[in-house]
């Protein structure tokens, strides 16, 4: 007597593609997302970027933190964003920089770090205004209104990023513009790092202000006089 071959389980292997199909047209769904909505926000909000030679006037411009030296030092990226907000408040374009950046821990303090460069570069020390809660540009932004009373500002950070800035800061009711603080050439490497985390952050913006909405570190409002 001999015995049937064994067969496949034809269900099986059918439930198993259907799964793969599913699979796939979701991740495919997420990157279409994640890459549409950096595209739109490029798009966006390229007329509302500018040089700080061709920058509008403002009263205040948000200065954004870029991290630190293991020094204490700004690190490039940041320098260049303090320098920017700089020249802007020497050619009188603001009154006012608002510093936000990140100071969870006693030894790291992006703020300070920022306000000595912008001191050390001509900046009087009472028209400097520091944010220490700013950790992620969303509580930047919102801190911006919501502490600091600010209404209509320029937002002085790296091309980059200023799409997603500006989107935040229109979502959240703050008027805005940007200028880009681009002053040297940086590595190709960097780039590429950027452009990258920017895919993901700008679709990480998107859920903050449509579906998440959370709240930032808030306290007493100090608005800038």
């Amino acid at each position: 007597m001999t015995t049937a071959p064994h067969l496949p389980n034809i269900r099986g292997w059918m439930r198993l593609g259907t799964a793969l199909r599913f699979t796939a047209a979701s991740a495919l769904l997420v990157i279409g997302g994640v890459v549409g909505a950096r595209a739109y926000t490029a798009w966006r909000y390229s007329a509302a970027i500018f040089s700080p030679e061709g920058a509008p006037e403002r009263r205040v411009a948000l200065v954004f933190g870029a991290g630190l030296q293991r020094d204490g030092r700004p690190t490039a990226v940041l320098y260049d964003r303090v320098a920017a907000a700089v020249a802007l408040y020497q050619s009188g374009k603001v009154d006012k920089l608002l510093m936000s950046g990140d100071n969870r821990f006693v030894e790291y303090n992006e703020p300070a770090a920022m306000r000595a460069t912008a001191i050390e570069l001509g900046v009087p020390a009472e028209d400097i205004v520091l944010d220490y809660a700013g950790r992620r540009t969303y509580d930047s932004c919102y801190r911006a209104r919501a502490i600091f009373g600010v209404t209509d500002v320029l937002l002085v950070t790296q091309a980059f990023h200023l799409p997603r800035a500006l989107f935040i800061c229109e979502s959240l009711g703050l008027k805005a513009v940007g200028v880009a603080s681009d002053l040297r050439p940086y590595r190709r490497s960097s780039q590429t790092i950027w452009a990258a985390r920017e895919l993901v952050a700008t679709a990480a913006a998107v859920w903050d202000v449509y579906i998440s909405r959370p709240l930032p570190v808030l306290g007493d409002p100090e608005p800038i006089e």
